[in-house]
Formats: C-alpha cells, sequence, structure tokens
C-alpha cells in the first residue's frame, strides 16, 4: 500500500478561555514560566482551559476522500488548523506529504490591500510554485472563480463568496498534493458548490487526498469515500459516508420530550422502521421492502384520525408524502396501538433521510400531534448514481446511422 498522504496521530489540541492577566501578581509568575521554559504540563488542564480535540487518530490515503462532520463547537476546524500547521498540537503528531491546497478560512493569507491578481500570484509564491507555473493556470484559475471582471480590484473590495471563488480556484489549481477544505464553500451559490464538488471528485481520480469539513451532508455523501464524526473533540464514528451520517444526525436531533400531556388525547410515541435486515435499527435498503411503523396512545376515543408521513432529504428535499385519508378514513382508535405504512419499493438512493408524522382529525385544521423531522434514517445500497430517487434505467447503444445507411453488419 503506497504512503499515506495525510497523518493524524494521537493528537490533542488545548486552549485557555480568555487568556489574559487579571493581576501584577498573576502576570509575574507566568513570564517567568515562558522564560525559563517551564509552562504547565501538557498533559492536565489548568484553570479555564478545555480541550478542543483529544486523542484523534486517522490517515488518508492517496485518492482518498475524508470527511469530517459534527456539530458546532466539535473541533472539526480545529483539527484542520493543526494539520496546516496554522496551530499546533498539545501532544501528537500530524503529518502532510507535499504541496498544500487549503481553504480554511475566507480570505485567509489574502492581503487585503493587494489585488485579485497580486494575491494569486502571493499565493502561489506561498505554495513554493515558480511565478511562470503560477502564469501557465492563472486564467484557469480567474475563469473558475469567475472574478474576471474585478481581478484587478482589492480583495478587501470583494464579497465573501468572491473571496471563497477566488479562494478556491488558487487552492485547487496550483497543483496541489493534498487538498483541505472548509465549510466556506457555504457562501458560495448551488451552482459554485456543485462545480467545487465536481473539481475535487476530479482531483481525487488523480490520487490527491482529500480531507472536506462541510455541514452539507448531501455534497459529502456525494463526494466522501469516508466519514468521520467529531463531537466536543473526540471522534465518535469513523466509517461509511451513510452510516456516519446516520450516526451524526441521530445523535444531534433534539430530545423529545414523551411525557404525557394531561391536556392531550393523542400522542405519537415513537417510530419504526423495518425491514428484511434487522440487525442495524434506522438503516433499510434501497429499493427493499419497507415498513414504517407508527406507535401512538389514544387516551379517548378518536373517530376518524388521519395518520400523515412525510419523507425529506438530508438537504430538506420533501422526497414523498402520504397520508390515510387518501386511502380511505381509518376506524376509530383508543388506547394503545400502531399504524404501519408499508413500502413495497423504496425508490429512494443511498442516503441520509428524516421522516415527520402528523395525526389529524377529521374537520380539525390543527393536529393531534405532530412530529417534524424528528424520525432520522438511512438508506443503503451499491447504487452509485446521483439525486434521490433510485429509477430502474438501463442503458442501450445503437450502431451510428452512417454504418446503418451503408449496409453494414456485425456478423458473429
Amino acid at each position: 500500500m503506497s504512503e499515506p498522504g495525510i497523518i493524524f496521530d494521537a493528537v490533542w489540541k488545548k486552549f485557555r478561555l480568555g487568556q489574559h492577566h487579571d493581576s501584577l501578581r498573576d502576570l509575574l509568575p507566568a513570564t517567568a514560566r515562558r522564560l525559563l521554559g517551564r509552562g504547565p504540563v501538557a498533559d492536565v488542564l489548568q484553570a479555564r482551559e478545555f480541550w478542543a480535540v483529544r486523542d484523534v487518530s486517522f490517515r488518508v490515503q492517496p485518492g482518498e476522500a475524508l470527511g469530517i462532520i459534527g456539530p458546532n463547537g466539535s473541533g472539526k476546524s480545529t483539527t484542520l488548523k493543526l494539520l496546516t500547521k496554522i496551530l499546533k498540537p498539545t501532544r501528537g503528531a500530524t503529518a502532510v506529504r507535499g504541496r498544500i491546497g487549503a481553504l480554511i478560512e475566507i480570505a485567509a493569507g489574502f492581503h487585503q490591500d493587494l489585488s485579485g491578481r497580486d494575491n494569486v500570484y502571493l499565493q502561489g509564491a506561498i505554495m513554493g510554485m515558480k511565478r511562470a507555473e503560477i502564469k501557465a493556470r492563472f486564467d484557469e484559475i480567474v475563469e473558475f472563480a469567475g472574478v474576471s471582471d474585478f481581478i484587478d480590484t482589492q480583495v478587501k473590495r470583494y464579497s465573501s463568496g468572491m473571496n471563497a471563488r477566488l479562494g478556491f480556484a488558487i487552492a485547487a489549481h496550483l497543483n496541489p498534493d493534498v487538498m483541505i477544505i472548509d465549510e466556506v464553500l457555504s457562501v458560495g451559490d448551488a451552482a459554485f458548490q456543485d462545480k467545487c464538488v465536481q473539481h475535487m471528485r476530479r482531483m481525487i481520480a488523480t490520487g490527491v487526498p482529500v480531507v472536506f469539513v462541510s455541514h452539507n451532508l448531501p455534497a459529502i455523501t456525494e463526494l466522501c469515500t469516508r466519514v468521520i464524526v467529531m463531537r466536543r473533540g473526540v471522534v465518535t464514528f469513523d466509517g461509511d459516508p451513510v452510516d456516519a451520517i446516520h450516526h451524526h444526525r441521530s445523535s444531534t436531533m433534539p430530545a423529545l420530550d414523551w411525557a404525557e400531556d394531561e391536556r392531550s388525547v393523542f400522542r405519537i410515541r415513537g417510530v419504526e422502521f423495518l425491514s428484511g435486515d434487522e440487525s442495524t435499527p434506522g438503516v433499510v435498503p434501497s429499493n427493499g421492502d419497507v415498513a414504517i411503523r407508527v406507535h401512538y396512545r389514544a387516551v379517548e376515543p378518536i373517530q376518524e384520525p388521519s395518520f400523515g408521513i412525510e419523507i425529506h432529504s438530508a438537504s430538506g428535499a420533501h422526497c414523498f408524502g402520504t397520508n390515510t385519508a387518501r386511502s380511505g378514513a381509518v376506524g376509530p382508535v383508543e388506547g394503545d396501538g400502531t399504524m404501519t405504512l408499508h413500502l413495497p419499493n423504496l425508490a429512494l438512493l443511498p442516503g441520509f433521510y428524516v421522516v415527520s408524522v402528523y395525526v389529524r382529525g377529521h374537520g380539525r385544521a390543527d393536529a393531534y400531534d405532530e412530529r417534524r423531522k424528528a424520525y432520522p434514517f438511512s438508506v443503503v445500497g451499491d447504487a452509485r448514481e446521483t439525486g434521490t430517487v433510485a429509477l430502474q434505467a438501463r442503458w442501450e447503444l445503437t450502431p451510428p446511422l452512417a454504418a446503418a445507411g451503408r449496409g453494414e453488419r456485425r456478423r458473429d
């Protein structure tokens, strides 16, 4: 196996909240420790210190794309800054082989008083490229970024989107051996984000290792070959992108209050996703036989309840919705029970999805109970198509008309 392009080995990083000295009594010992080289022990947290990254390890091989996801404050951006040497680990070691193309913060490294043109050459020089190499790629960078009309304008006049586009174009087109990208791409429009993902895919195909931090879960699923989930500085999952996103969303869903409301005559008590494989709860097969079972409690009889289910993708797109009112009224319900929606052929591509459930009554404007996007599940399978819907597709090649017109036939 080839040597990994990125190594992150048992790395810890701590910070101090509001690092300052309130009195001369605090300042003098701190200054003496720095001068004598005797600071606090690295392993021990002092007052107001906290671990931003705790014992994190991973390796990224050539041609592999590692996604890093997690809630805000989980240590994702700190990890990237440790990789790019912006920060130094408290413990552990990092190594990146070759030239790094990095976009960690909007306009990071840009000289605000220089033009876009000057900053392209400046960033190329920082990456160790010769002027002739930068010049050869200059037009390609400007075209990709879409800032040709403003390339001789000071970057301090640029919008955040223009800064991000130019920063990505520079990082991606100056022959990096490793690509490291943070969430800053979110400031760009959807078309530019898609262009960036497609470009990163081409880089991965040529063997460039990529580390990608993003809250854009569809982009993570589409691009990454592996994903780690971080929470409070610790890796809580490392593996398949779909499974990682399911783990992330399941752990970050707001806790639901299942306490009975004395004023409520009906409560949705939970949802199960059932398939032939019960080994992994909440994971169902694409194009498989799937059932969504709603557990409820009706304190009083409800004569004509309407159960409804909606499915949304990770990006929030509405995929499917149905309710029992469309297929005929449901008889009275009372006490504990279940309502099950059977989907004999779940025509969804692999990815992360979330279900909303509601129950309304006949003639009622409001719902007895409603849980919006409260139940996550993952769809798994071997499909490599993009999008959401798993359509049955087949390609067919017809012989060229010119050859057919000459009467040419293939003989077995």
